[in-house]
């Protein structure tokens, strides 16, 4: 019988506090001795490294990065996901394939977001997303200039706001606001995700 297990992911536009909350998520939930595994996009593996290269380079082709993208995720959701779900992991991810169907076909005309849907085909959905959402221009006004990536300006990053709001309501995504203060935001998260645990019928030991 496979075990109960929960694939969370957090997704919203650069700056949003993907990264943040997912740590802080998974150390609140490590405290009720569940089994929690965290991982992020792009992967660790040689996939992903790559990508995180590419990232920087605005030389490269919109559709080349789609592709990598998918290649990443497939074998980060085969080679690490999928065998920890197996074993009745939650599994928290800082971004998934939201992140790649909203860029990607946001980053130019040719690239429509049913393809990149069927180029990530292989990749299953998450039982939650979490979608926090912030101002574009308070989301880069908390990283340093140099370190900006090629999706990272106001312009490009007010479409794919508009383009997350409009799937979160679309799918029913849970949907945050970020400009509060870190424990209030990561409460929130908490409240949602507890409640996916107890629908999942995993257990949960009182601290």
């Amino acid at each position: 019988m496979p075990q109960k297990s929960l694939f969370i992911v957090l997704e919203g536009i650069d700056g949003s506090g993907t990264t943040t909350h997912s740590k802080l998520l998974y150390g609140f939930l490590k405290m009720f001795d569940l089994k929690v595994h965290l991982t992020q996009e792009p992967s660790n593996n040689e996939i992903g490294l790559l990508l995180r290269k590419f990232l920087k380079n605005k030389e490269i082709p919109p559709s080349t990065d789609a592709l990598m993208f998918a290649a990443d995720r497939d074998l980060h959701y085969k080679s690490e996901i999928k065998p920890k779900l197996d074993q009745g992991y939650i599994v928290i991810s800082d971004r998934y394939l939201e992140s790649s169907l909203i860029y990607q076909s946001l980053q130019s005309e040719d690239i429509s977001l049913d393809w990149v849907k069927v180029i990530n085909k292989y990749a299953p959905p998450p039982d939650l997303t979490i979608i926090l959402d912030i101002d574009p221009k308070i989301s880069l006004s908390r990283k340093m200039q140099e370190s900006l990536e090629k999706f990272e300006d106001t312009t490009f990053l007010d479409r794919v706001r508009e383009l997350y709001l409009s799937r979160a309501k679309t799918n029913g995504y849970h949907l945050i606001n970020t400009d509060d203060i870190i424990e209030i935001v990561q409460g929130k998260i908490q409240k949602i995700v507890f409640q996916s645990i107890k629908n999942k019928g995993l257990e949960i030991k009182n601290k």
